[in-house]
């Protein structure tokens, strides 16, 4: 049906048919003055009910119509000057429009014989509080984290960016869920091809709903068969805030924690936000670490592997008599050991996330002791395998974002499957192609080992080291994140 009726009966009927066994669904119709008939639409739970009361239920019921106004010529418009000064109200001209200002929490108001309706903005539905994000937590950065609540998260960078130069625009996405998408960014930072990009995909998004960003991220992901991430997901809103100011541009959707930030290159996820909470001297050993943790945390047991089995000449005579020793009573092959452990440690990695907070950690570290140990003394997995996966596991800690360890957690099986084969021609053919795909991979125009490859001298301060943020160091006073 299109427009509103000046049938109350008629809007009635419709409004009825649309939310049929719609338990939630309330219409209210009353008199007024035994004259004109109002109806009014809401869904249980999605709106403030002391509001309605205070700012339109009680005027109407007792105080009567206003007194002294000037000439209106419909009551729609008496409503929006005397009766709801305190909400954001709208006139609505459709049926439809108005069933889904309905559903996203608003009160509809019909008047009988007025062919348009009035729609009053007091959603009050229940949400989270602020909190401090668990996984992206800090030592002495912010505590607030992003919520599910759409304006609650636009008010958080708001606060920290108080310019009108930040721009929100709204889109909305998924059939079904009517889920509201704001991209934001810095105008005349953000690059504008970017942008153009991102709201083209955004337009051509064609799905039933929207449950997450994550849904988003693959619908503008230029290579979704690529294992490495091409947009950051955040709930920390001064890492969005940073990145911002850096001409990124951020994506927030309703529903959802996490906050899409594009684009990005490989160094984005290997950064954390405390390398800008602390001195810059600190930063450099604390990086340097981090980058050689990452690389024993997907080389380590390929490299383990190539040694012990295809190279040992390559190890001190005393250490490769500990390893044969120790691997005296093994049955397996060495690659076969190292994929059983990997294979284990992941899957009680797993059982840890997925189980209850007070579980999770003990089987974690139960069952690896357990495990570990009882392999060991049955002679089934050596002793230097348990170290060497355990250093694996440690190394992947260290990543700051999790979504940066998967890719990792991938390329390690697959280096171990072609070194097993081939020693280390097949560790170096492994890494040859994994840094062919990262030199060739892209987010959205930028090249994913920016400034690396290519190589930009301004740029690449920021990325083992950290510079001081005074003017005199020469660096661009941007932020965290890059």
């Amino acid at each position: 049906m299109g427009a509103v009726s000046q049938s109350a009966e008629i809007n009635e009927a419709y409004l009825r048919a649309q939310f049929q066994r719609c338990s939630d669904f309330v219409l209210r119709s009353f008199t007024l003055k035994d004259q004109t008939r109002l109806i009014l639409v809401y869904l249980d739970g999605m709106i403030r009910s002391e509001s309605v009361e205070d700012n339109f239920l009680k005027p109407l019921l007792f105080d009567g119509l206003p007194q002294g106004i000037d000439r209106i010529l419909s009551l729609v418009e008496m409503f929006r000057r005397e009766w709801l000064p305190l909400t954001s109200i709208k006139t609505e001209d459709s049926l439809d429009g108005l069933v889904a200002c309905v559903l996203q929490g608003g009160l509809g108001i019909l008047v009988d014989g007025e062919a348009s309706a009035l729609v009053a903005q007091v959603q009050g539905y229940e949400k989270r509080g602020i909190e401090e994000p668990q996984k992206e937590s800090t030592l002495r950065g912010s505590k607030e984290g992003f919520v599910e609540h759409l304006r609650t998260n636009t008010s958080l960078i708001r606060r920290r960016i108080v310019h009108p130069q930040l721009k929100m625009e709204s889109y909305t996405v998924g059939k079904y869920t009517q889920t509201e998408v704001v991209l934001s960014y810095m105008q005349g930072m953000a690059d504008e091809q970017v942008l153009s990009v991102v709201r083209d995909k955004l337009d051509k998004i064609d799905t039933d709903g929207i449950i997450d960003s994550a849904y988003i991220e693959e619908w503008l992901e230029n290579n979704s068969f690529s294992i490495f991430p091409q947009v950051q997901n955040t709930e920390r809103p001064d890492v969005v805030v940073a990145s911002l100011l850096e001409g990124k541009v951020a994506l927030i959707a309703n529903g959802t924690p996490s906050v899409l930030i594009l684009p990005i290159t490989l160094w984005s996820g290997l950064q954390s936000a405390d390398d800008y909470f602390e001195r810059f001297v600190f930063v450099l050993l604390i990086r340097t670490i981090r980058y050689i943790m990452t690389f024993i945390s997907f080389a380590l047991p390929a490299i383990y592997v190539a040694l012990s089995t295809f190279h040992p000449e390559m190890i001190p005579s005393y250490l490769m008599i500990s390893i044969a020793t120790a691997r005296e009573s093994s049955p397996f092959p060495t690659v076969v050991e190292v994929f059983l452990m990997m294979f284990i440690f992941d899957g009680l990695q797993e059982a840890g996330v997925h189980l209850p907070n007070q579980l999770g950690p003990v089987v974690s570290i139960i069952g690896a002791l357990v495990i570990g140990q009882a392999a060991v003394e049955a002679g089934i997995i050596s002793t230097p395998i348990i170290i060497v996966i355990s250093l694996t596991g440690v190394a992947t800690y260290t990543i700051p974002r999790y979504s940066a360890t998967l890719p990792f957690r991938l390329i390690r099986y697959l280096l171990l499957f072609v070194t097993g084969m081939l020693g280390f021609v097949g560790f170096a053919f492994g890494i040859i192609f994994l840094l062919i795909h990262l030199v060739m991979l892209e987010s959205f125009g930028t090249p994913y080992l920016s400034p690396v490859a290519p190589f930009d001298g301004k740029r690449i301060k920021d990325i083992l080291i950290r510079y001081p943020f005074a003017p005199k160091s020469g660096r661009n006073k941007k932020g965290m994140g890059r």
